[in-house]
């Protein structure tokens, strides 16, 4: 067997993983398929057995999700609580990605661990290299990386998430600010920014009305709204109207004094990363960009010397 038949089988393995956890992994639903489907069949008028309802399902609804989950609860009954609240706390952070919950994550850790072990397994089969030491420490050490790959990935999420918060604050406390000082309460104004942003921040305003309707003291909802988003920049925020709503201090001066600040924040952190671009940039030219401008310079009086016999 020839390395590109190799290549070419490892890349629709990998292929085949993805399509499968993108699948088992998609935005849940909120009414049951099967309640959907009974409902669907009704309307029509049409009699059918459960067993007809749920093969009209898809196949990542009847399989793939079902196993995800069960994978996932068997995972959970050997992981500490503290690791849970950890994981489940990421997750509120980085927006409860396509609703992912607890027990799909920790099955898509594993499946990605077993997927990423059985290629390993088969290019080391192939090799004829995989009862050696470095063939089991190639087979292990991918199986980690494959375990990681998901949290990596919701840290990441984590990452792109609070920089759109961080960014969209700025003008968000400017609304705030004048809503205010218009005459509107603090409520009202942060309805006000949900209405009118539909990205991070607007959800996460949104929310925290949500959680101020049902019940809870404001003072809370302000900071969970804060710990789910986890920037510095919004528990600053959200201290300073707490603070303000303790002392009686005027609300549209301590937004005015925020906006200020944040945007002057955003400033520093722009120009922060202008100062790190030429570093970052070091890196392509020396590897990429020279030796391709090198070949095309020097490429013709290299080739005309080897032509004369020069070499």
């Amino acid at each position: 067997m020839n390395v590109g038949l190799i290549v070419t089988l490892i890349v629709l393995i990998l292929v085949a993983a993805v399509a499968l956890i993108i699948l088992g992994l998609r935005e849940r639903q909120q009414v049951d398929p099967l309640e959907a489907r009974l409902a669907e069949f009704a309307e029509r008028g049409e009699s059918a057995s459960l067993e007809e309802i749920e093969m009209s399902q898809s196949f990542s609804e009847r399989v793939l999700i079902p196993f995800a989950n069960n994978l996932g609860e068997f995972a959970l009954r050997f992981t500490p609580q503290r690791a849970l609240d950890q994981i489940e706390k990421k997750l509120e952070r980085a927006g409860n990605p396509r609703g992912i919950t607890p027990t799909t994550f920790f099955a898509s850790r594993f499946i990605v661990a077993v997927l990423i072990m059985g290629v390993m397994i088969f290019v080391n089969s192939v090799r004829g290299s995989l009862f050696t030491v470095k063939g089991i420490g190639g087979v292990l050490g991918f199986s980690l990386i494959g375990f990681a790959i998901p949290n990596m990935l919701v840290e990441s999420k984590i990452a792109r998430r609070q920089d759109e918060i961080r960014k969209a604050l700025p003008d968000a406390l400017d609304l705030l600010t004048i809503c205010v000082e218009a005459g509107l309460g603090f409520e009202a104004a942060m309805r006000k920014v949900n209405e009118k942003w539909e990205n991070e921040l607007g959800l996460a305003f949104g929310r925290g009305l949500r959680e101020i309707q049902l019940g809870k003291v404001r003072r809370d909802a302000l900071k969970d709204m804060a710990d789910r988003i986890g920037a510095s920049e919004m528990d600053s925020f959200i201290a300073a109207v707490i603070q303000s709503e303790q002392l009686g201090v005027s609300m549209a001066k301590i937004l005015r004094i925020q906006s200020d600040d944040m945007r002057m924040k955003r400033r520093q952190r722009a120009e922060e990363e202008a100062q790190k671009a030429p570093v970052k940039m070091l890196f392509p030219m020396a590897f990429l960009i020279f030796p391709t401008i090198m070949l095309v310079l020097l490429g013709p009086a290299g080739l005309i010397m080897f032509r004369q016999g020069g070499f």
